[in-house]
């Protein structure tokens, strides 16, 4: 069972006038002895993931863990987030023509899901690459363009996340440990290219945001910025946001700060009336800055020797991919699940597509889906009720490291948001991180079918504790 926490039933048992038995397992005995008027607290325990046991004695005795985790941990709340820049993707990442970035782990064009297969299409497309949707289907399946993962360039994409040379990008620094990350604009919602749409609709506004867009938003931020998106996230808890499925709050204290330099661009006022609008209109907006806010810090932990902090966790719509602090850039991949929840118009779960996008990146930081009980109005959007909203936050203190000083939840007393999952914690308990998610319509060109609530394929956890415990010194 993991660690006690402060919040655990078990500690009223210390201090209880009364004789109390705490139980776990058969639910038998619990009900035995409450037949005798004892009072009984039920511990919510299970046994480790089946299999597990010789790794997780490995892990648990490796003499750097705790240490480890413990700086991991500090380094992923200590990191800053500044938007510093908006620059286009070939300058930002160096993205060559004919090379795109994608959400998720490494995937080949044979083995995509039907939305990563559409916004490739559609950023062919949008590049000039090819005349029609068949003619980019067919040299994408040819292999005439090169794929990555936005991961591998410190950068992240919601949804398909794809990107192109072109687009244009939010540059977020982390001064306190020299780092940057880095994040595509946000089209809004419907028939957009992160969901897999390519119409010519979603290809013109992508030329839209390149023209326009763009060199606006870059103008305001090198006028007026640096911009604070750390603290912008702290605030939006606190106003009923979790960061990843609602951002309303956050998009317009973006927009707040932005809009100086916005009015001020060099551009035709129709441009910057367009922009304003489309701008204040969005939802969300500010995602694609917490997404990259999110990255920094979970970048600044990476890389500890010894560490069992989850530093990644992304889908492409196929796999479900989660990387570890201690065991470098290895990927440890499952089946993705398909989300469950609301759907939009007449869409229902048979047209949903597997889990997608890099915005788990949210819940690696310790918002979004650990964060749902400062935003219980979350549930109208991607499912479940406000108790469950509240539960879900509580759960997640049992497989992170920490409490994150910035981020709070106000219902919880200010307690801050559960951080720093720790891989450990999720063998030994069982308990799977809680994501809220957008969902994909599962052929290519849909777009967005609804929201939903969904967890990691339980099988990542037991892959990455195996590596960790093969890395674990021998001792002398």
């Amino acid at each position: 069972m993991s660690e006690m926490t402060s919040s655990s039933p078990l500690r009223g048992l210390l201090s209880a006038e009364s004789p109390a038995v705490a139980t776990a397992g058969v639910q038998l005995f619990a009900d035995a002895l409450r037949e005798q008027a004892v009072t009984v607290v039920e511990a919510d325990w299970q046994p480790p993931m089946e299999g597990t046991e010789a790794h997780l004695a490995a892990v648990m005795a490796d003499v750097r863990r705790a240490e480890a985790n413990a700086t991991a941990y500090a380094r992923m709340t200590a990191a800053g987030a500044e938007l510093c820049d908006v620059k286009q993707a070939k300058d930002a990442l160096g993205l060559e023509r004919g090379t795109f970035l994608h959400a998720g782990p490494p995937i080949e064009w044979e083995r995509m899901s039907g939305p990563l297969k559409g916004a490739l299409i559609g950023a062919v497309l949008f590049e000039g690459l090819a005349d029609n949707a068949e003619a980019a289907e067919k040299a994408l399946a040819a292999g005439q363009f090169a794929f990555e993962p936005c991961h591998h360039r410190d950068a992240v994409g919601p949804m398909a996340g794809v990107v192109s040379p072109s687009m244009w990008m939010y540059g977020l620094r982390d001064e306190v440990h020299d780092a940057w990350s880095w994040c595509s604009l946000n089209e809004g919602l419907g028939k957009v290219l992160r969901y897999g749409a390519y119409g010519p609709e979603v290809v013109d506004r992508l030329h839209w945001m390149t023209d326009v867009l763009g060199p606006i938003l870059q103008q305001s931020v090198r006028a007026t910025g640096p911009f604070d998106i750390k603290t912008i996230l702290a605030q939006m808890l606190q106003m009923g946001d979790e960061g990843h499925n609602r951002n309303r709050a956050g998009s317009l204290m973006l927009l707040r700060e932005l809009l100086p330099g916005m009015i001020t661009a060099d551009a035709p006022s129709s441009d910057i009336a367009e922009a304003v609008r489309f701008s204040g209109a969005n939802e969300h907006f500010f995602l694609n800055l917490g997404m990259p806010a999110c990255k920094l810090a979970t970048m600044a932990a990476h890389g500890v020797p010894g560490s069992s902090v989850v530093t990644t966790m992304a889908r492409n719509g196929t796999d479900f991919g989660i990387r570890v602090s201690g065991t470098g850039d290895q990927w440890f991949t499952g089946p993705a699940n398909t989300p469950e929840g609301l759907f939009l118009g007449d869409y229902g779960p048979e047209d949903a597509n597997p889990d997608i996008g890099d915005s788990a990146i949210t819940e690696t930081g310790g918002i979004g889906g650990f964060a749902m009980a400062a935003a219980p109005a979350i549930v109208k959007f991607v499912g479940g009720d406000v108790a469950f909203a509240l539960q879900a936050t509580q759960r997640m203190y049992e497989i992170t490291s920490g409490e994150h000083p910035m981020f709070q939840v106000p219902i919880l007393d200010f307690r801050g948001t559960p951080t720093g999952i720790d891989v450990v914690s999720v063998v030994r308990t069982g308990i799977l991180p809680q994501i809220n998610t957008g969902m994909a319509g599962r052929v290519a060109g849909t777009g967005q079918v609804g929201a939903g609530l969904v967890t990691p394929p339980a099988e990542c956890f037991p892959a990455a504790l195996a590596a960790l415990a093969a890395a674990v010194p021998e001792r002398t």
